[in-house]
């Protein structure tokens, strides 16, 4: 078919103009090289084009126009409103800072420990699933960039690369395990000692999920993981099972009958540390002390359970007070900017763990984007650090908060 522009021949004068705009339009983009927000990136692991990513917002950003509807609404979901997801960030940003003065803050250290394990600084990559959704490498390539920084690695039960498959990607890494209790008890142990087997050096068993909130988007969605993709940790486990699926395995497998007394059980198995994800309450963490676990990670699963739950920061007071120093408390959810880290340290909190962050870096660039979000939360912390006075994080404790007088 005739296409009508293609018989109009431009005047000279046209010409001279096209000319001149070519030449505008490539002095623009010489000027502005380093500058512009290009956002072209390969999905089987080119380089992205550069852009100026300068807070984790930008990786939301990203992500959020870089991925399909279903695994950002995935990844993005909180349960029913939301009303807790969005308050685990709101909750920060209601905490006042009380900065000290003139107090030689030339060097600034951001080392701690965790669990006896020395990491670069108190930020760690709390457990997600399915990181091959956003990037081809999955958890392997989370795996690496947790092992360059020197930081720890929670890696999922859910994850789209096996235990074995992430160990081997990062050998030197500081890497837990998030499990949960099944109905089949066996499958649990298994994995258990799978991963004390191949040095996995902390168990941290999710203790608030006895059936799954209620995800709006992913019912809407009718979310399901594509077929390339799968729970590569039970290969071969479920395969019997017939029916309906949930989140990569067969619905109805998890155990909403577990109590206290399967922490005994879960001690039985193995020689690992434990710790329980999913406190929120004073007599919950009196329990898990009693109980002999190692290590509590106060969490609403990022708002994805109950809504209506408090936001994280807020629970975490008086679960410190409670454990009174007895085992180590972290906290997951809603951790943004580096002085998000300070407020959670300066509550108590020995260490913090961000989720959606690593899988919007992984979005971005893979492992190198993993990396630069973790870099980027390094740098903020540091300054925030010195900003308040603080040279090490033995320095941040509660006189760094403002506390309301209402």
């Amino acid at each position: 078919m005739y296409c009508f522009f293609s018989l109009w021949k431009p005047s000279q004068t046209t010409r001279k103009l096209q000319t001149f705009i070519n030449i505008q339009v490539m002095t623009f983009f010489q000027q502005n090289k380093g500058r512009m927000s290009i956002t072209n990136c390969n999905r089987e692991g080119a380089h992205c084009a550069e852009m100026a990513m300068v807070c984790l917002n930008d990786f939301e950003e990203y992500a959020k126009g870089h991925l399909s509807k279903a695994v950002w609404d995935y990844y993005a979901a909180g349960a029913d409103e939301c009303c807790t997801r969005d308050d685990n960030l709101m909750a920060f940003k209601r905490i006042r800072l009380r900065p000290r003065i003139l107090r030689d803050v030339s060097a600034c250290d951001t080392r701690t420990t965790v669990q006896g394990t020395e990491i670069s600084f108190p930020v760690g990559i709390a457990p997600t699933a399915f990181h091959c959704l956003a990037w081809h490498e999955g958890e392997t390539a989370t795996a690496r960039a947790t092992e360059a920084v020197n930081t720890c690695y929670i890696a999922s039960t859910y994850s789209t690369c096996s235990v074995e498959e992430i160990a081997a990607a990062a050998p030197a890494g500081y890497r837990w395990f998030q499990l949960y209790v099944y109905r089949n008890r066996k499958v649990s142990e298994q994995i258990v000692h799978r991963v004390e087997s191949l040095g996995y050096q902390a168990l941290v068993l999710t203790v608030d999920v006895p059936y799954t909130g209620k995800r709006r988007d992913d019912i809407r969605n009718q979310f399901k993981l594509p077929p390339h993709l799968r729970v590569k940790n039970f290969d071969g486990v479920f395969e019997e099972n017939a029916g309906l699926e949930e989140y990569g395995v067969p619905a109805n497998t998890l155990d909403p009958s577990i109590t206290w007394k399967e922490i005994y059980w879960l001690r039985s198995l193995t020689r690992l540390p434990i710790i329980i994800k999913g406190i929120l309450t004073k007599e919950d963490a009196e329990l898990a002390v009693e109980h002999g676990v190692q290590g509590i990670i106060v969490s609403n699963h990022g708002g994805r359970q109950l809504d209506g739950d408090p936001a994280t920061i807020d629970a975490l007071s008086e679960i410190v007070d409670t454990v009174q120093g007895r085992i180590e408390v972290y906290l997951d959810g809603g951790i943004r900017t580096g002085s998000d880290v300070l407020k959670a340290l300066a509550l108590g909190a020995k260490c913090v763990f961000i989720g959606r962050p690593a899988v919007w870096g992984l979005a971005y660039k893979g492992e190198d984007g993993v990396r630069e979000v973790l870099q980027i939360l390094n740098d903020e912390f540091r300054l925030c650090m010195a900003l308040a006075g603080c040279r090490n994080v033995s320095e941040i404790n509660r006189n760094l908060i403002q506390f309301s007088k209402l």
